[in-house]
């Protein structure tokens, strides 16, 4: 058997494909400039260094390695699969909130870790504590979106997690209403599996209706838990970390940005959850508790590869080995070999 983790990624490979057409519509164009000088019996001739063959094969060679790339990311499995096996779990969304506000620290030291680094490192830890679940990924600043749909590839999830920002939504601002909205839409139709919503946020909602929402879910049978980000002290924005730069107003006074702990508290009360501060180590053992003590566990299949399956690193060594190749290749032709007549054309 032969699949792929991601094979959504399979996509990029029209990017090859545009690629080729640029090139050859490149080396067209190219002609066309050199036929305006003359003839090319004549003009090639004045060029003796210049090769044919090379910039095709130099070509050739980038994009069978940004094939194998695209292939590493798609995480190719073949064999070794483990039977499929069945257990008892829940489905798991998270509500990750990647708006401007979470890149401010998440203590009271304005130099402190972001809040949206402490963010995926809290979600990190309960993604390994999940075993026969399922777990889904929204995204959300004024809009949100689906980043990852329920799936039982936690290493999948771990590495969306990883690449959150705030530049994946355009439209900044905070909706907690619209992120739990499209949350509760993510799950699936199985009534008899517990779901829960973890919102992870600073709780600045600019469009309120966030404890209604909540409120909607829960009666709907999905439990919504919050995990604060920040402090009640505050801190800044930063514009440009490197040089110490923050948001500020229109009368140039630096915005603080603070956790809305009472709103995230209502949230989550009613949603029938737990709310948790980000920073508390005891977050994760009472965002586990609070799904043990109140979620039904339902059946849920899931299908299992050994380490052995995955067939990514042969794409890895094959990228890099065309990519030293497109490195040592020249554009011009090699001097000690212009005796051979295939490289004198």
């Amino acid at each position: 058997m032969f699949d792929f983790a991601n094979p959504y990624l399979l996509f990029l490979l029209l990017g090859v494909v545009a690629f080729g057409l640029l090139y050859f519509m490149n080396r067209l164009w190219r002609q066309q400039r050199l036929k305006r000088f003359g003839q090319l019996g004549i003009i090639e001739p004045l060029m003796p260094w210049a090769s044919k063959y090379k910039p095709g094969v130099k070509f050739t060679c980038q994009m069978i390695a940004l094939v194998c790339l695209v292939l590493v990311l798609a995480r190719p499995r073949a064999g070794e699969k483990v039977a499929e096996e069945r257990g008892e779990g829940y489905e798991v969304v998270i509500a990750f909130d990647v708006s401007n506000s979470m890149l401010a620290s998440s203590t009271d030291d304005k130099n402190g870790i972001s809040r949206l680094d402490r963010a995926k490192l809290t979600m990190e830890k309960l993604v390994d504590r999940l075993d026969n679940d399922k777990v889904g990924l929204i995204v959300f600043a004024n809009e949100p979106k689906v980043q990852l749909p329920l799936t039982t590839d936690f290493s999948s999830a771990k590495m969306y997690l990883s690449d959150l920002n705030p530049q994946m939504i355009a439209n900044q601002g905070t909706d907690l209403a619209e992120a739990m909205a499209m949350a509760a839409k993510a799950f699936s139709q199985d009534e008899n599996v517990g779901k829960t919503i973890i919102l992870l946020t600073d709780a600045e909602d600019h469009e309120g209706r966030a404890v209604e929402m909540a409120k909607e879910a829960a009666e709907k049978g999905i439990q919504v838990n919050v995990v604060g980000m920040g402090t009640a002290k505050g801190a800044p924005i930063p514009v440009n970390a490197a040089k110490g730069d923050y948001l500020k107003d229109r009368e140039g006074n630096t915005v603080m940005t603070v956790l809305n702990e009472d709103l995230g508290k209502e949230i989550a009360k009613a949603g029938k959850g737990v709310y948790v501060n980000g920073a508390s180590s005891k977050a994760i053992g009472e965002l586990v508790s609070s799904m043990e003590d109140t979620l039904d566990k339902s059946q849920i299949k899931s299908v299992k590869y050994k380490a052995s399956a995955e067939q990514f690193p042969t794409f890895a060594w094959l990228a890099l080995i065309f990519l030293i190749l497109d490195l040592c290749l020249l554009d011009r032709k090699n001097g000690w070999l212009t005796k051979f007549n295939f490289f004198n054309n």
